[in-house]
C-alpha cells in the first residue's frame, strides 16, 4: 500500500479552507473513487485526473485508488482540485517526489490532454494559504499574475501537468506567463469636462464621492443623468492596496479578472440592465451564492439607471448591503459573504413618458405611481435627492468642454477624504457615511443653531430620524469640501437641499 498528501484550498464565498488531499493505492480491483463531499465538477475529477496523467507520459497506477479530502465535512466545489488530485496519484505512486508536495499548494484545473486550465479564485486561495502558513503556491500559468500578488509567497506557473512533474523533480522552474498586452494610451477615461451644464449634478456628484452617500438623479432623458454617474469613478481616490486585492479577490471569485490586468486598482463600476435579476445583482446561482453586481462595485460605484424599471424585490434586495456594507446569502451548502459597500447612484425620469413637466401628458396619479416603484425605505438610505433638468441650447454650447475636468475635483475630494480620515482616525469608519447618526450627534455634536432648520423639518415629517442622521453626515461632508473643519447652518442647511429639494428646504 502506498500513501501520499497534498494541499490545496476549497472557497466558500472569499473565506478559503486549506485542503488536505489523501491518495491511498491498495490492492483490489483497479478503480478510483473521491470522498470528503465532492460537487458534480469535482466527482468528474476522475475521469479528467485519469486522461491527463495518462496523456502526460506518466503511467497510471493499476491500483484501487481512494482519494480524500478532508476535513471531510466540508463541501468541496469546482474543478480546481484537479491538480492537486493527479499530484496525490503520481507522488503515491512514486513518479514524483512525496517530499515535493510538502509545504506546497497547488490549484488548476485539467484538461483531458494534460493542460493545466486558469480557475477563478486563486487570489483569496493564495491568501489563504499564505495565512495558514504555506510559502510555496502551484498555479496555473494564467493565473500566475494574480497569485504574485500575495507577498512572501513564491508562486510557480504550469502550463501543464508534463510541466508540474518536471517542476516537483526539480528539473524545471515552471512556465511563465506570456507578455502582458500594451495598453492603448490614447484610450481617454471619462471625465466630467464632458458634462455641460448641470452644476448641481456635478456638485453632488462631488459630495457624493468624498463622502461615500448614494446618490439619487432624477431627470428627463438626455439631461446628463448617465454621464455624471459614468464619471463618479474618475473623481474618487485611487484604490489603497489592502482595497485593491480585497476589489480584485472578488472579481477573482466571479471569474472576471483578466489574465492581463491581475490587480484592480481604480473604483469599479457596475451598471447592470433593468431587467437583471435579484441573483445578478445581489449574488447568488446554483450551489454556492456567487457574487453579484453589488459586490463587483465594492469600493466602486453601482449604477443602476431607468431605476424604477427594475423589479420592486431586486431594489428592496440591497437594503442589507446599503446599511451593513456586506452581502450575506444562505444556501443548503453554506452561507456565502461577500463585501458590498458601493456608493449607489440612482437614476429615473420623472414619469413613463419621460418628458419634462411642459410636456408630460401623464395623470398625475400615473407619475406617482411610476416613482414609487422605488421603496421609501430604500429612498431612505439615499443621502443626496437631485433633480437634473434639460440641458439648454446655450448652456451646450456655452460650456461644451470648459467645464471643470475630473482631475480638479478629484483633488478635492481626496483632501476631502483626508480631512474626514483624520477627525476619524482610531474608529472603524472611513468616510463620512459610515458613520452611524448616533456616533455623529454623540462624538461631534453641533450647536442647535446650525440644525435648527433640520429640526423643523424632522419635526414637520419631512424627514426621518434616519434622514436627519444622514443630513448631518453631508454636512460634515461639505465642510471637509470647503475647508471649514466644522458644519455651520449653512453646510446642514445645503445638505437639507440636496436631501429634500431646494424648494422644500425653504418651506421648512
Amino acid at each position: 500500500m502506498a500513501l501520499s498528501r497534498c494541499y490545496s484550498v476549497g472557497l466558500v464565498g472569499l473565506d478559503g479552507h486549506v485542503v488536505e488531499v489523501e491518495a491511498d493505492l491498495a490492492l483490489g480491483l483497479p478503480g478510483l473513487s473521491v470522498i470528503g463531499l465532492p460537487d458534480a465538477a469535482l466527482a468528474e475529477a476522475r475521469d479528467r485526473v485519469r486522461a491527463a496523467v495518462v496523456n502526460s507520459g506518466e503511467q497510471w497506477p493499476q491500483r484501487r485508488i481512494t482519494l480524500a479530502l478532508s476535513p471531510a465535512t466540508l463541501p468541496k466545489r469546482g474543478s480546481s482540485f484537479d491538480v492537486a488530485l493527479a499530484a496525490a496519484v503520481l507522488a503515491a505512486n512514486g513518479a514524483v517526489p512525496a517530499d515535493a508536495l510538502l509545504g506546497r499548494v497547488l490549484l488548476g484545473e485539467l484538461g483531458l490532454d494534460g493542460r493545466v486550465r486558469a480557475v477563478p479564485g486563486v487570489l483569496p486561495a493564495v491568501l489563504t494559504a499564505a495565512r495558514a502558513g504555506f510559502e510555496r503556491v502551484v498555479v496555473p500559468v494564467d493565473n500566475l499574475r494574480e497569485a504574485r500578488l500575495v507577498p512572501g509567497v513564491h508562486a510557480v506557473g504550469v502550463g501543464s501537468l508534463r510541466t508540474l512533474v518536471l517542476v516537483l523533480r526539480g528539473e524545471d522552474a515552471g512556465d511563465e506567463p506570456p507578455a502582458q498586452e500594451v495598453v492603448d494610451a490614447a484610450a481617454r477615461p471619462l471625465d466630467l469636462v464632458d458634462v455641460a451644464g448641470q452644476a448641481v449634478g456635478r456638485a453632488a456628484v462631488e459630495v457624493a464621492a468624498a463622502g461615500g452617500h448614494h446618490l439619487f438623479l432624477l431627470g428627463p432623458p438626455g439631461a446628463g443623468k448617465t454621464m455624471l454617474a459614468e464619471r463618479m469613478p474618475g473623481v474618487l481616490p485611487p484604490l489603497s492596496i489592502d482595497d485593491a486585492l480585497e476589489v480584485t479577490a472578488i472579481h477573482s471569485v466571479a471569474g472576471r479578472l483578466p489574465s492581463s490586468a491581475p490587480l484592480v486598482t481604480v473604483p469599479p463600476f457596475q451598471d447592470p440592465h433593468h431587467t437583471a435579476t435579484t441573483a445578478a445583482v445581489i449574488g447568488g446561482g446554483s450551489g454556492l451564492a456567487r457574487p453579484g453586481a453589488a459586490s463587483l462595485a465594492h469600493r466602486g460605484v453601482l449604477f443602476m439607471d431607468e431605476a424604477p424599471e427594475f423589479a420592486a424585490r431586486v431594489i428592496d434586495a440591497l437594503r442589507q448591503p446599503l446599511e451593513r456594507g456586506i452581502v450575506k446569502i444562505a444556501r443548503v451548502g453554506g452561507t456565502a459573504t461577500y463585501p458590498a459597500r458601493f456608493t449607489l447612484v440612482l437614476a429615473a425620469n420623472p414619469c413613463p413618458c419621460g418628458q419634462d413637466q411642459t410636456r408630460c401628458e401623464c395623470p398625475s396619479v400615473v407619475r406617482r405611481r411610476y416613482l414609487s416603484r422605488l421603496s421609501g425605505p430604500v429612498l431612505d438610505r439615499v443621502d443626496l435627492h437631485v433633480c437634473v433638468p434639460r440641458i439648454s441650447r446655450a448652456e451646450m454650447l456655452a460650456e461644451d468642454g470648459l467645464g471643470e475636468a475630473s482631475t480638479v475635483v478629484a483633488a478635492r475630494v481626496l483632501a476631502a477624504r483626508e480631512a474626514a480620515g483624520a477627525r476619524l482616525t482610531g474608529t472603524p469608519w472611513r468616510v463620512n457615511a459610515d458613520v452611524p447618526a448616533t456616533e455623529l450627534r454623540r462624538r461631534w455634536p453641533l450647536p442647535r443653531t446650525a440644525t435648527r432648520v433640520a429640526e423643523r423639518a424632522l419635526d414637520a415629517g419631512q424627514l426621518t430620524a434616519r434622514g436627519f442622521g444622514r443630513v448631518l453626515s453631508v454636512a460634515w461632508t461639505l465642510a471637509d469640501l470647503q475647508g471649514a473643519g466644522r458644519p455651520g447652518s449653512a453646510q446642514v442647511d445645503q445638505a437639507l437641499g440636496f436631501r429634500l429639494g431646494p424648494a422644500a428646504a425653504v418651506a421648512a
